[in-house]
């Protein structure tokens, strides 16, 4: 039955996440015609300070509730409601953070003032985007995916709706291009907080359900934390990258349009293109986190260890079939996907490294479930100083983009062989 439970769940999660990731690739193949390589640049430019928000209004209250709700110790009601209490406090001030300091953040730190509407409509997507994973995390701990699977079709399918025929009328100037496309993310939420309302079991709300319960706010803290310290911190690597890589090209001579291009084709061609399969490994990490969450809290030590050598063989088997199509066939797939072949060179240079990219996510899952959000956090701390100064040190040697190349790829080593060795080392105590 449990094994049932877990393939069916994978199963669902792997054709979601391939209809979504074809969505997905279709609206970046319009997008990037339309916006062209410098709108690319630009979008790419403003993507990590998206993510770094992203990472702060979540707060990692996703990850708590999957872990909490799948042990079955907590009222989910509550849990739910005290999680859209703090998520929605912390989008305020965001809000406000945004309102205050936006001027300085595209003008000093992003170096592009055509970003100040788009960085601004940041504060109007988050309290939709926060609604929608807290619903979102419930169905995954309750091991029901077919509600974030139809809400992700949904989502991709208006966003792809709003690309293709709507973008079009704001081209005109780049900004408003730019803003349209960070507003589109709110139909796309509300699309799926509808299909998550709907889905809900009925139940009734009392007064204690809408209370804020001590010891759960420490249960969700404990988790949540560490969880977003983790992310944070690599959202705020992922944000100083484009200002570490600016400024000392520009410093060195590079032209900045040259900067943003370079930067634009390695974000929206190569990275994405390397990364098709992870809806495999993304598909096999949430459904590993109810699983293990659950089975290891009722400490059967040898089911946990046999899911998670499973998520690590078939990601791995996954990994190597596709970079060996990737090496053999890169160029015929750039020509197809974007009409370029712009990013070639980077393709190849990533190909062996990314062999190991798609084992990092069921890794890190499995310390997630096993309610190791510290040790998360650590391997966030060591690869922010890994990934910062080696990009700093390595740009400084004119070798263009290829320092970033090589600060990523170190990275991924890194963040793969410690969190194997920590599983291991995990389980082994048991």
């Amino acid at each position: 039955m449990k094994k049932s439970k877990f393939i069916q769940s994978s199963i669902l999660l792997l054709i979601g996440g391939f209809a979504t990731k074809v969505l997905g690739m279709i609206s970046r193949i319009v997008l990037t015609r339309k916006l062209g390589t410098l709108g690319v640049g630009y979008y790419s430019l403003l993507s990590p300070t998206f993510l770094l928000l992203l990472s702060i209004s979540g707060m990692g209250l996703s990850t708590a509730l999957n872990v909490l709700i799948a042990t079955n110790k907590y009222s989910n009601k509550n849990l739910i409601i005290t999680s859209l209490y703090l998520s929605l406090a912390m989008d305020l001030l965001i809000a406000i953070s945004l309102f205050l300091g936006g001027n300085f953040i595209v003008n000093h730190l992003l170096h592009e003032p055509i970003l100040f509407y788009p960085l601004l409509s940041i504060m109007f997507v988050l309290p939709f985007i926060s609604v929608s994973n807290i619903f979102r995390s419930y169905y995954f701990s309750k091991e029901r995916m077919l509600p974030h699977i139809i809400s992700n079709i949904l989502e991709d399918l208006i966003k792809l709706g709003c690309i293709y025929f709507g973008i079009q009328f704001f081209l005109y100037k780049m900004e408003n291009a730019l803003t349209f496309l960070m507003l589109t993310n709110i139909l796309c939420e509300f699309s799926s907080i509808i299909i998550f309302l709907f889905c809900f079991p009925s139940f009734h709300i009392t007064k204690t359900d809408l209370q804020i319960h001590r010891e759960n706010i420490k249960a969700i803290f404990k988790i949540s934390i560490p969880t977003t310290l983790s992310r944070l911190i690599g959202s705020i690597t992922y944000f100083l990258e484009p200002i570490i890589l600016t400024t000392i090209l520009l410093k060195l001579g590079y032209a900045k349009n040259d900067i943003i291009i370079e930067y634009g084709i390695i974000n929206g061609y190569v990275l994405p293109l390397l990364m098709l399969p992870s809806f495999f490994t993304n598909a096999i990490s949430q459904a590993l986190i109810p699983i293990i969450s659950k089975h290891f809290f009722q400490k059967e030590y040898a089911y946990v260890k046999k899911k998670i050598k499973q998520a690590l063989f078939f990601a791995l088997f996954i990994g190597i079939c596709y970079s060996l199509c990737c090496f053999f066939f890169h160029e015929p797939l750039l020509f197809f996907l974007y009409h370029t072949v712009e990013g070639k060179n980077y393709i190849l240079f990533l190909i062996p490294i990314f062999i190991f990219y798609y084992l990092e996510g069921p890794l890190l899952s499995s310390l997630q479930a096993m309610n190791k959000a510290r040790l998360n956090l650590r391997i966030s701390t060591i690869n922010f100083f890994i990934r910062t100064l080696l990009l700093a040190v390595l740009s400084s040697l004119s070798i263009g983009l290829y320092g970033l190349l090589i600060a990523l790829s170190i990275n991924i080593l890194f963040t793969v062989f410690y969190a194997f060795y920590k599983v291991q080392q995990t389980l082994q105590a048991k």
